[in-house]
């Protein structure tokens, strides 16, 4: 078990390895990386709904969602990408909105379907890339 003083070393490690991961991505690897920080916030709900922390379980939600809202759709292209962008928009909305419900009603099944989404879409956004990132 690490102590206290030693998480915060930690965590600045990892913060600053995810910078130099986005600096140097490509547009492609940015999506991957907004699908894999929105599945680890799921995760770090899991956790809060397990530890019946319900800071922690909104904190880790709201991520999720912003992720979803301020990263996935707004990166989409609604005047050039066809069906598929509008598509995507809505199944984006969809999990934004679930999420917020799962965090009103404290119903962890709506993260464990989120994250089903997720990994597909994002398991498909990796073949696009040719599995890259």
């Amino acid at each position: 078990m690490m102590s206290p003083g030693a998480q915060h070393p930690l965590q600045a490690y990892r913060h600053a390895a995810v910078d130099a991961s986005v600096a140097v991505a490509s547009p492609h690897e940015l999506v991957v990386l907004l699908f894999e920080g929105a599945r680890a916030a799921l995760a770090q709900a899991r956790g809060a709904f397990a530890r019946n922390d319900a800071a922690s379980r909104a904190q880790s939600l709201a991520k999720a969602v912003a992720i979803l809202e301020d990263g996935l759709r707004a990166s989409l292209d609604l005047r050039k990408g066809g069906a598929l962008a509008d598509q995507l928009d809505a199944l984006y909305e969809y999990m934004a909105l679930r999420l917020v419900l799962c965090n009103a009603d404290g119903d962890p099944s709506k993260v464990d379907e989120v994250d089903r989404l997720l990994a597909s879409i994002g398991d498909a956004w990796r073949q696009i890339g040719g599995g890259k990132a």
